[in-house]
């Protein structure tokens, strides 16, 4: 199963990625605890993306793209099924992740949408950063975050949407029932994700799961 995620600050990206990736064993791809793995231990690369971290900026997307790129060789090396957390952050990294799945075989199975309202957003963050004592979680940088996530980021929920790959679900409920729900729509798809070659990705219809979860979900493909 191949999974790449698409959520504002706040909303349980980290949180449903792990378990995600624990439930279908395969890596769990965090690109921002990536980063501030690489702040801490002041790399050449921690260093050029500090400042960005710490003003609630986009890190450039070369940086991003790159590291990326090493750790989905990886992962294919591992059997190929990921779950990749905290890119796409906008229009070109999304092409260019495309672009890379199509080169190692390995294109994204669904795009999964963590919905989440603003102030819930808000109030999730301050609270963790006073438990964690995270210094880029200061209001006015999860303002900022939360403004280029609309700005920047959310347009490509659409875009994945057209592509028939899109699974939005509610982040605003308790973790324990957003995860059901995930796990659920994930599951009955694994079926035909997992037996559809690359080369050989057709349009699937997952429609028809909203049933169970009592709203329409978008339509997915294997190709995505």
């Amino acid at each position: 199963m191949r999974v790449l995620m698409i959520a504002p600050p706040g909303a349980g990206k980290g949180t449903q990625g792990a378990l995600i990736a624990a439930h279908f064993d395969v890596p769990h791809i965090a690109t921002g605890d990536l980063l501030r793995d690489h702040v801490a231990r002041q790399t050449d690369l921690g260093r050029a993306v500090r400042q960005h971290l710490e003003r609630g900026e986009l890190v450039p997307d070369e940086i991003v793209l790159d590291m990326v790129r090493e750790a989905a060789v990886a992962a294919k090396a591992a059997g190929g099924g990921y779950v990749l957390d905290g890119v796409p952050r906008n229009m070109t990294q999304a092409r260019a992740l495309y672009l890379m799945g199509r080169e190692l075989g390995m294109t994204a199975h669904v795009a999964l949408h963590l919905a989440a309202d603003d102030r819930e957003l808000m109030r999730r963050l301050l609270a963790r950063a006073a438990l964690e004592g995270r210094s880029d979680d200061t209001e006015e940088v999860i303002r900022q975050r939360l403004k280029l996530y609309h700005d920047v980021t959310h347009p490509i929920v659409s875009w994945y949407g057209e592509r028939g790959i899109l699974l939005s679900v509610d982040a605003m409920r308790p973790v324990e029932q957003v995860a059901r729900e995930i796990l659920t729509a994930l599951e009955a798809m694994r079926p035909v994700v997992d037996h559809v070659p690359e080369e050989e990705g057709r349009a699937i219809d997952f429609a028809s799961l909203g049933v169970a979860f009592g709203h329409a979900t978008s339509a997915a493909s294997p190709s995505g």
